[in-house]
């Protein structure tokens, strides 16, 4: 009995000291409790109540105002336009039938389509965007309950289809698609605001809060060599001849020789670089036709072609425009003197392979100057074999020809050419004479420029500078060059004999009264042999004895008449006929 009475005291002191050790804790836990109650309402309250403020926020983002694009003259080419975006917010509408009348009405759109919008379950539907700004103001101060209308911007190019190809375009986000618009995003995009309006936990709008904002920050303005006055007299003669020749194409370029800076460049049929998405006429005629399987062309491809950029994004065989490269070449490596003597019987045999200069009655004998003016296929083959594979590929290289020009606009294509080992005598012969590769036209202006210049391989650009809103230069573009491809001595006789092709031979129709124009004419059949497409084209420079710009004129598939030196040369001429003149006016170094 005494045992069992021992073991009940036992286990009573021990309920004993549970309860209390129980007890002890709860009230150590509610201390800690109260602490940490305490510690968040004082020191942590402004966390809490912005975090609560976010969960009953709604927000609506504001674009930033894109950076404009500017010319060489001060003339805005790509700017913003002030529209509004019309929304809905499902749980702050009071009279749905009302709206989606009035928004139907006033927005031009079907009433299922706004319908469907404003009875969707959401915290915010988007009814349309790029509405006018007059559309937009009518509906906001109609003051329909759940109807939000934002200001927004939508790019806007003053000039529609000027320079559509090197400009570019944006999307619905206001985000580049092509041309400097993309090349250059990081400097013209701006960054985005917010609207934040306060809500209930039901998501209606809390009346007398009010609305906060976060103002959006403007893009940086963009300053371009293009000039506008050169730019639209280059696309007048380019139309012109798109237009007289039915050419599949026309593309002009125009260059200062010395740095590179590209002061126009067309390549039409352009576009409208505000309805980027609609199909020109030349395309929207390709969308009607079919292929043998009966299936029409997706329009996103007709799209792509129809912003490809020529100039850049293709690459041809530059024909007889290219033999100023053999020519540098040889003269460099002192192969062929001004003064050397060849004989033209109309044709040279290399290998087992008779080559037929493009005068079939031969040239008869010549002296090189006379080779380059009359364009004479062997004389410059004559050339190109005394160089060999092995050499002429060494100039090749050095005048930057296997390599991209570094231009600043996206999708520039590399040069097409054969591999050393794969050059015989034949590829050879006719690669001296411009055929058997391809380049891009950029890269044939680039290496003529660093060959008549001096010997200074230049980056053809269009950035000049970078300005803020308040008009301070925040960047300046410097572009890489390459000093010494070839002699000074090579040089001033590479521009005496280009003088004397305009002076005296095949480019006399780019001569221009009261100037010195050096250049060279060309005229390239596309591959397939035979097929009866030829490609017209002329390079010329002014002043010949001192050279600071350079155009390229290039006439792809011209019907009729199709020789470079008829057809090509006397755009090039009309346009240095109005731009010489012009930039002496300005000064242009």
């Amino acid at each position: 009995m005494t045992v069992k009475n021992n073991a009940a005291k036992r286990n009573m002191t021990t309920q004993k000291k549970k309860t209390f050790f129980l007890c002890i804790m709860s009230i150590l836990m509610m201390i800690l409790l109260m602490v940490r109650l305490g510690y968040l309402m004082i020191f942590c309250s402004a966390h809490y109540m912005e975090m609560a403020q976010i969960l009953h926020e709604r927000e609506r983002d504001i674009k930033a105002a894109r950076g404009r694009i500017i010319d060489a003259t001060g003339t805005v080419l790509a700017d913003n336009k002030t529209v509004c975006t019309i929304s809905v917010i499902h749980s702050q509408i009071k009279d749905p039938e009302h709206v989606i009348a009035v928004l139907s009405q006033e927005l031009a759109l079907s009433e299922e389509y706004v319908r469907k919008r404003v009875e969707k379950i959401s915290s915010r539907e988007r009814i349309k965007s790029n509405v006018d700004k007059e559309t937009g103001d009518k509906i906001r101060n109609l003051d329909l309950a759940g109807v939000k209308v934002d200001e927004d911007y939508k790019r806007y190019y003053p000039y529609s289809e000027l320079a559509s190809k090197v400009l570019g375009f944006t999307g619905g986000d206001n985000q580049g698609i092509i041309g400097l618009e993309v090349s250059y995003e990081e400097y013209l995009t701006g960054k985005k605001g917010q609207i934040l309006t306060l809500t209930d936990a039901r998501g209606i709008e809390l009346e007398g809060m009010g609305e906060r904002r976060e103002e959006p920050q403007a893009g940086n303005d963009l300053y371009v060599s293009l000039d506008i006055n050169i730019q639209k007299y280059a696309t007048q003669l380019a139309k012109q001849a798109y237009k007289t020749k039915q050419a599949a194409g026309v593309s002009i370029i125009v260059m200062n020789v010395n740095n590179g800076e590209i002061l126009a460049m067309v390549d039409v049929p352009e576009f409208n670089l505000n309805e980027p998405f609609v199909l020109i006429d030349e395309f929207a005629a390709l969308a009607e036709q079919t292929d043998e399987n009966g299936k029409k062309r997706e329009t996103q491809d007709l799209l792509n072609n129809m912003w490809r950029n020529g100039c850049i994004n293709d690459t041809y065989e530059p024909g007889s425009t290219f033999k100023i490269i053999t020519a540098a070449a040889g003269l460099e490596a002192g192969v062929v003197t001004p003064q050397d003597n060849f004989s033209c019987p109309g044709f040279i045999t290399v290998d087992d392979r008779r080559i037929h200069c493009h005068k079939r009655a031969g040239h008869g004998a010549e002296d090189f100057v006379h080779g380059v003016m009359n364009s004479c296929n062997p004389v410059f083959i004559t050339v190109g074999l005394r160089l060999g594979a092995e050499k002429y590929y060494h100039y090749f290289t050095q005048f930057g020809l296997k390599n991209k020009t570094g231009v600043d606009l996206p999708g520039e294509a590399g040069t097409i050419m054969h591999k050393l080992e794969n050059i015989g005598n034949v590829e050879l012969a006719t690669i001296s004479f411009g055929q058997s590769f391809q380049i891009t036209p950029l890269r044939l202006m680039t290496t003529v420029s660093g060959l008549i210049n001096g010997g200074k391989l230049i980056t053809p650009h269009f950035g000049v500078c970078v300005m803020n809103e308040e008009q301070n230069q925040i960047h300046e573009f410097d572009y890489p060059e390459t000093e010494g491809i070839v002699s000074s001595d090579t040089t001033e006789k590479l521009r005496y004999m280009l003088e004397q092709v305009v002076e005296n031979g095949g480019g006399k129709n780019g001569y221009v009264e009261g100037f010195r124009i050096g250049g060279k004419t060309a005229t390239s059949q596309t591959l397939p042999r035979g097929s009866g497409r030829y490609i017209a084209s002329f390079l010329g420079f002014a002043p010949a004895d001192n050279p600071k710009v350079m155009a390229l004129a290039i006439i792809d598939t011209p019907q009729g008449m199709y020789y470079g030196g008829q057809i090509a040369a006397p755009v090039v001429r009309q346009l240095f006929e109005n731009i010489l003149p012009y930039l002496e006016e300005i000064g242009y170094q």
